[in-house]
């Protein structure tokens, strides 16, 4: 009977001896019994160094061999560990503290990922402080000491721009209604004596975006700008146009020749930066200044290109058409990916809706179902109605309360200062500069104190670009005091039923009340 031991070398390898040709008894002596070793006997296991080499010989040939993905760190001269410093600072650090500011000066500071974008943390800010995400939250890059500021693209990366920032710069969570506004209404941003083209589009302003997206397309944005001398104090007026290379000047009058156009600035490794105080600054010929900023500047002036608009709607068509033509489709992609974005960020969503996004149409609810008024005389007809309502509604509850030692009726002069819209006692200038940086779009507006009259309060209100303010009156009827924006005609109990009045209807402004400015304590 053959035995179960196995035959073993010297250096512990199986035996590996041919078998014998068939029809001969091998010759091979048997072996002793001192050299059997039994299966549940240890066996001696050489280095794992010594069973690598010999082991070469024995691989599988049909196994691909795999090539190492770190050779740099296999070979002699390499530390064996990652030292500080050998990955990139994307990988290498995976979070990073921010602090973020208010527009009240709060501050907050949150460990972000290193590849989070402007819009995420955005979202995460919103969902921590409850706030309505209507889309139009925006991170604002701050330099106090430049007296530059402006609005990060939602596709940026926080960690990256924070790099770049000085040791008094900062970021600010705030409102931007017109950061997409120019893909809703183009021809507002783009006057046609601003805007030439190498071919002229066929389909006129409906392609005019698509003209700008199109990297083929060879756009170009021309006209009078300020623009300051590098190193220098002085200013001068210029024929400036932007193209896809860069911004020009011409040295010859009007010329847009190659031998008379001279670059101005690059946009491929710059940003666009709005001027805060440009004429106490830079002693700037307008309030209406901007600003190419190479991104390796940080602290110092005299590599800014500091420039001049006549006005606001000169200096938005020329800051627009720098982001379009950096950006490209990505500013379009940045438009439409949020609403689609919502549901695969359910922590970040929140359940209130914003008011300035619905679509608010005029209802009648006098049957058993409710139904759309879509005739305009009979939607105005409605309002009214509902005005008159109100009033009664408001003169009853006061008429039962009049016994009541606390008074109540004195909550309507005060149940607005509740509301966000609401800014309480603040300067015209102040209110102007609020409604500038959270976009100069149809609807915009806040409700502040008068200063003129103590009684009274200021509707500030953003239309064509254009700020204008309008005086809500109180009036006394019936003993009851109301307000009203056109003289009495149209009456309200409080401020409350006011603003709402107006969101639905136009009314004696010359538009609806569409987003109010917020400021949100962090």
């Amino acid at each position: 009977m053959q035995s179960e031991t196995v035959p073993l070398l010297q250096n512990g390898q199986h035996a590996r001896s041919q078998p014998p040709p068939s029809g001969t008894r091998s010759l091979q002596p048997q072996a002793s019994p001192r050299l059997q070793v039994q299966r549940s006997q240890p066996v001696h296991i050489l280095a794992v160094r010594r069973l690598q080499e010999e082991g070469e010989q024995f691989r599988t040939s049909s196994l691909p061999a795999i090539p190492n993905p770190f050779p740099e760190l296999c070979g002699p001269g390499s530390p064996p560990l990652l030292t500080r410093g050998s990955l990139p600072p994307s990988q290498a650090a995976a979070k990073q503290d921010v602090k973020i500011f208010s527009e009240d000066g709060t501050s907050k500071v949150v460990e972000i990922l290193a590849d989070m974008t402007a819009r995420d943390l955005c979202q995460l800010l919103v969902y921590r402080s409850h706030c309505v995400d209507d889309n139009s939250w925006t991170l604002v890059e701050h330099h106090p000491h430049l007296g530059l500021e402006r609005y990060l693209e939602d596709h940026e990366l926080v960690v990256q721009v924070e790099s770049t920032l000085a040791s008094d710069s900062k970021f600010l969570f705030r409102k931007n209604y017109a950061k997409y506004e120019f893909f809703k209404n183009p021809t507002n941003f783009f006057p046609e004596q601003m805007v030439t083209w190498c071919q002229q589009p066929n389909g006129g302003h409906n392609q005019l975006l698509q003209n700008f997206l199109n990297c083929s397309s060879c756009p170009e944005i021309q006209g009078f700008l300020h623009v300051k001398d590098l190193g220098k104090k002085s200013w001068r007026k210029l024929y400036v146009c932007l193209r896809r290379s860069g911004l020009y000047c011409s040295t010859k009058g009007v010329s847009k020749e190659p031998r008379h156009l001279q670059l101005l600035a690059g946009l491929e490794d710059s940003s666009i930066f709005s001027l805060i105080a440009g004429r106490k600054q830079y002693c700037a010929p307008t309030d209406y200044g901007f600003c190419i900023k190479p991104n390796k500047v940080r602290s110092e002036t005299k590599e800014l290109r500091l420039l001049c608009a006549e006005d606001e709607q000169g200096r938005t068509c020329w800051m627009t058409a720098c982001r379009l033509l950096k950006y490209g489709m990505l500013l379009y992609q940045n438009y439409r990916i949020p609403p689609q974005r919502k549901p695969l960020l359910p922590s970040f969503s929140t359940p209130v809706r914003s008011v300035s996004e619905n679509s608010l149409v005029a209802m009648d609810f006098s049957g058993q179902t409710g139904r759309v008024i879509e005739n305009p005389a009979e939607a105005q007809s409605a309002a009214l109605e509902e005005g008159h309502a109100w009033r009664k509604r408001s003169t009853r509850m006061n008429i039962l309360s009049s016994q009541s030692p606390l008074q109540p009726s004195t909550l309507s002069t005060v149940i607005h200062r509740t509301q966000h819209w609401f800014h309480g006692h603040i300067s015209r200038e102040e209110s102007h500069r609020i409604i500038k940086q959270q976009g100069l779009v149809d609807g915009l507006f806040l409700l502040r104190d008068s200063q003129s009259n103590p009684k009274a309060f200021v509707l500030t209100l953003c239309h064509h670009q254009k700020i204008k303010n309008f005086q809500i009156l109180p009036c006394e009827d019936d003993g009851q005091i109301y307000f009203s924006l056109d003289d009495g005609n149209t009456k309200f109990s409080d401020l409350i039923q006011l603003v709402d009045f107006y969101q639905l209807n136009k009314g004696v402004l010359p538009c609806k009340l569409r987003h109010h400015c917020i400021r949100v304590a962090l």
